[in-house]
């Protein structure tokens, strides 16, 4: 691995959806996996859970159901108006590339689910209801015990040469993805990332500029700078 500037990873990373049929050595595999568990995670529990699915029948299986999970996606997005930064030209290339990830997901080389653990808790009955009430809102936060993980897992692959996106529809048929791999009960799944070496470019990765989408100490007081990065693709 050629050392690369954190940020050129960052800038560089964008989704990857098309790869070669070449095959991801193992130790390029477990380095990546290193880099997942450095992040942070709540209270330290370290519940994450990654399951690499290179068996080809496997593979075979999460890509159909994914395929089943894109048409609920495809109705969804049919539904909803295009985002205002797409010009019509770059909507209709973001939905090749998204559909053709729906036909081809078990393709990839290597599919990694990325899952964490539950971790036992109190019974509800032993706690006040202020608490309980608590508990309830705060249910939405439990990825962030996996998230940073899988954006670790992204800029490893790409510092290995390596694309991959992270993909969240399996989850519409949980229970079928979890018996693939023989997942337990307690475990639960939070994204699906193909990776392999890609057919097209890395980025550089656009967005809106910072003051577009970050305020200063109130919602209708935009950031006053806007950062202009320009970074070298490898």
């Amino acid at each position: 691995m050629a050392e690369m500037d954190l940020f050129e990873a960052m800038y560089t990373a964008r989704a990857i959806r098309r790869f070669k049929p070449d095959p991801v050595p193992d130790d390029v595999m477990t380095r990546v996996l290193d880099a997942a568990i450095r992040a942070p995670s709540g209270s330290n529990a370290q519940g994450w859970i990654f399951v690499v699915v290179k068996d080809a029948e496997k593979r075979r299986r999460l890509g159909a159901i994914y395929n089943k999970a894109s048409k609920i996606l495809t109705a969804l997005y049919a539904q909803r108006p295009r985002a205002a930064h797409f010009t019509e030209e770059q909507y209709q290339r973001f939905m090749s590339s998204v559909t053709y990830l729906f036909e081809h997901m078990g393709d990839a080389p290597v599919l990694l689910l990325a899952c964490l653990k539950a971790a036992p808790g109190p019974a509800p009955s032993g706690l006040s209801p202020e608490v309980q009430s608590a508990m309830a809102r705060a249910a939405r936060t439990q990825g962030a015990s996996i998230y940073p993980a899988v954006q670790n897992l992204i800029l490893a692959c790409r510092a290995f040469g390596l694309g991959t996106v992270l993909t969240t529809i399996h989850t519409f048929f949980e229970d079928e993805v979890k018996a693939v791999v023989g997942l337990p009960p307690e475990v639960s799944t939070y994204a699906l990332m193909p990776i392999g070496y890609p057919r097209g470019k890395f980025g550089p990765v656009r967005r809106l500029p910072v003051n577009q989408v970050a305020c200063l100490d109130s919602y209708d007081t935009p950031w006053p700078g806007v950062a202009v990065t320009v970074v070298k693709t490898s």
